[in-house]
């Protein structure tokens, strides 16, 4: 069985420190990925979750033509684990379970944090406009907190970029922006008034934390967040990197060739592993890298309009349901990589599945299996119980599939 814990002191070193010097070193014992049992998880527990997991995985996904880790985790005990296929499907490289792996819209957490870290720091407002970092921004009333809840009215550059049919390039961030005052494409709705998914506002935010920070959006996230917490096999990836991805592939095994918006990142294009995942989601539980009301904030629904037990918060997806439990994630999908990661704060469990040979398997997967930890869906609980059978019965409600595939000809045969 392993086990992630974190000191005390890591809210010292990442947000007390700010010379070179002190960050030059990362507490040695922050990384404990150990072979005992924590206190609160005992044999008893650890083998009840270990079986459902099993049970349920191995007939819904992992027999399924998965190509990826998964990993199933309570209080911060990996009960469960698989690390399968290839990393490079045409070479038939091993993937083990350090090969970093695209986590595309997951990676909308990480940057969705990084900001409100700066607020934290008085670095920046949530209700700041976007005039305050972009001068001349031609949309008006636009604030970093509309950006966070996709709640902009701003158009997916996906979408409007796509009609262009360029050829030969590779959009970068600062392309997104420069298209924003060129193009100006019409904002889908006035600004504040509904939520609508959209990955421009997370290219903006990216942009943002560097225009604050003076620093490239990767270096940063590296400096506060990755480096702190050793997460040594995660990485923001940018076009001009020596770095090599792991590359993705369709269903088929065929490889997912490149596209123009491979080069935008904060909205994707951060590599990690379903470990250094698990590092990221309890560094967050433990309540050592932000205030408390900080992640409060973050993790209340936004947008009300419709009753649904579907919302968004600051960055993270929620499900709510009518008996009061609640769990939080994200999922993600681009090209042929799919990525689930699912906290259910009140058992302290977590569920992180990653494949780089697209399968909605995946998702189909995660979305039955959230009833392993709670009552999440009354009548149907899975929550650890001294006589409960190992079965693998789960809830049916749907957990949703992030895409981020444009809207083109080319995108349609590749799906």
């Amino acid at each position: 069985m392993k086990s992630l814990l974190y000191p005390i002191g890591i809210a010292i070193f990442l947000f007390g420190c700010d010379t070179s010097s002190q960050q030059a070193a990362a507490p040695a014992e922050l990384s404990a990925r150990d072979t005992t049992v924590p206190k609160e998880l005992s044999k008893q527990e650890f083998q009840y979750y270990y079986n459902v997991a099993k049970n349920h995985f191995e007939g819904s996904l992992l027999k399924r033509g998965f190509n990826g880790q998964m990993l199933i985790a309570k209080n911060g005990t990996v009960v469960f684990e698989k690390t399968v296929g290839f990393a490079d499907m045409r070479t038939k490289d091993s993937l083990d379970e350090n090969t970093p792996l695209h986590i595309a819209s997951v990676g909308k957490t990480f940057t969705g944090m990084a900001v409100l870290h700066l607020m934290e720091k008085g670095s920046l407002q949530l209700e700041d406009t976007l005039g305050k970092f972009f001068p001349g921004f031609p949309y008006q009333g636009i604030t970093v907190k509309m950006l966070l809840s996709h709640r902009s009215g701003l158009p997916n550059y996906l979408n409007y970029l796509s009609e262009l049919k360029v050829k030969d390039t590779c959009y970068s961030n600062q392309d997104v922006l420069n298209s924003l005052y060129t193009i100006q494409p019409r904002l889908e709705y006035r600004s504040g008034k509904r939520f609508s998914y959209s990955n421009t506002n997370y290219v903006l935010l990216a942009m943002i934390v560097e225009k604050v920070t003076s620093e490239s959006f990767p270096a940063y996230m590296k400096r506060i967040f990755f480096d702190p917490l050793q997460m040594a096999n995660t990485f923001v990836y940018a076009n001009q990197d020596t770095l090599t991805p792991t590359p993705s592939f369709e269903w088929t095994g065929r490889f997912w060739e490149p596209d123009p918006f491979d080069c935008t990142y904060g909205d994707k294009n951060i590599y990690t592993t379903a470990y250094d995942l698990l590092k990221w989601d309890q560094a967050l539980s433990s309540g050592q890298l932000f205030k408390k009301e900080t992640l409060d904030s973050a993790y209340t629904p936004l947008s009300n309009e419709r009753r649904s037990i579907h919302n968004y918060g600051l960055g993270w997806r929620m499900m709510i349901f009518p008996n009061g439990k609640k769990f939080l994630y994200h999922n993600g999908r681009w090209h042929g990589s799919n990525a689930v990661f699912v906290r259910f704060p009140d058992e302290n469990a977590t569920m992180i599945v990653i494949g780089n040979k697209y399968n909605r398997n995946i998702y189909n997967a995660a979305a039955k299996a959230y009833n392993i930890f709670g009552n999440y869906l009354p009548g149907q609980s899975h929550q650890y119980d001294d006589s409960a059978p190992d079965d693998n019965s789960v809830g049916e409600n749907s957990i949703k599939e992030e895409t981020y595939t444009p809207k083109t000809k080319s995108s349609k045969r590749r799906r």
